[in-house]
């Protein structure tokens, strides 16, 4: 599931990483209510980019959504639409999701497995709920931004149907990305980073090791889960500084969370729509590009058609009537904010 706003307002740069000094410990970000595909689509809860804070490490979009009970409907249903500059990380707790993409891609993901698409230079892809799927959908979409090296690489996609887990008393971690615990997850990462699930069974707190060069951010998906002590709501995102070496994860009943975390991204990056990239100009000509491959008028060459879709591809909004400009990473706290 990408981001499908007719009027995005992730018209933002993000700045290299801030000094650790001037970091909070932690922070709340509260999501925001999106509805996909239009009033009526399905609403997710989306954490980041949030006005606070842009970036956790390389991850650059959180959302998160469901459970959603859709027997009987057409469930999630987001047309071919283009990527660059990026990795969208596609990750289950119930339901099924269909996924098809320019290189010919075709792959059904389900709970407990991993679709992991690297856009590169650019690449189109559509995302369904298939003819037949369960009755509740819930799930949660990440970004991670590719380095200046990655970017405007070839695209490519995998599927990882077995990912390593650490099972402990009070709970099991499954990596999707990088290293946590001694277990080390086989996609694609361009930058270090982490990403993993934690189910949580309610029987007693969890203790993990972070590594302290990473900024953290854990991200609740069900239940009632704490960091630290810190309550995280469903769909909130708890941002934790740098220099952490252990993270205490906790519930008094059964909850689900994800663990992000990475080194300070810093290469300054324009994030709008589905492109992430470095300047105005080169989302100016991505959107171009796309356009003209959606209308006929194109060479097909940069985002390439979806086959196996029945329908038009999705139309890039309008740009804004200003120039994307520079804003920091995260908004500094002034006195009254605590």
């Amino acid at each position: 599931m990408s981001n499908v706003e007719t009027q995005p307002v992730e018209r933002t740069v993000c700045d290299g990483p801030p000094p650790v000094p001037g970091e909070p410990d932690t922070e709340l970000l509260e999501p925001r209510e999106v509805p996909l595909g239009g009033p009526r689509g399905m609403l997710v809860r989306r954490s980041l980019p949030h006005r606070d804070r842009r970036m956790v490490g390389a991850w650059c979009f959180a959302d998160s959504y469901g459970p959603e009970h859709i027997a009987g409907e057409a469930g999630m249903q987001v047309p071919p639409h283009p990527h660059t500059g990026l990795q969208t990380v596609s990750w289950l707790l119930e339901g099924e999701v269909l996924h098809q993409d320019s290189l010919g891609s075709r792959r059904t993901v389900r709970p407990g497995e991993l679709n992991l698409m690297t856009a590169g230079a650019g690449i189109a892809h559509s995302e369904q709920s298939p003819p037949g799927h369960p009755d509740v959908l819930h799930g949660v979409q990440l970004w991670v931004a590719l380095p200046e090296r990655d970017r405007d690489g070839p695209a490519h996609f995998e599927h990882h149907a077995g990912l390593p887990a650490v099972r402990e008393a009070a709970g099991t971690v499954t990596v999707l990305m990088g290293e946590l615990a001694g277990a080390v997850s086989p996609a694609r990462a361009c930058t270090p980073l982490v990403g993993a699930e934690v189910a949580l069974n309610g029987t007693g707190p969890l203790r993990l090791p972070l590594e302290p060069g990473f900024e953290h951010a854990v991200l609740a998906l069900s239940g009632a889960p704490a960091a630290d002590g810190h309550p995280v709501p469903p769909g909130a995102m708890l941002h934790l500084g740098r220099g952490r070496r252990e993270l205490t994860l906790s519930a008094e009943e059964p909850a689900r969370l994800m663990l992000l975390g990475g080194v300070p991204f810093d290469e300054p990056l324009v994030m709008w729509w589905n492109f992430v990239a470095r300047s105005h100009e080169e989302i100016v000509e991505a959107r171009a590009a796309w356009e003209a491959e959606r209308e006929g008028d194109g060479d097909g060459g940069r985002f390439g058609a979806v086959t196996g879709y029945e329908g038009p591809a999705l139309p890039a909004p309008q740009l804004p009537g200003v120039e994307l400009r520079a804003r920091p990473r995260y908004r500094a706290r002034r006195p009254a904010d605590g």
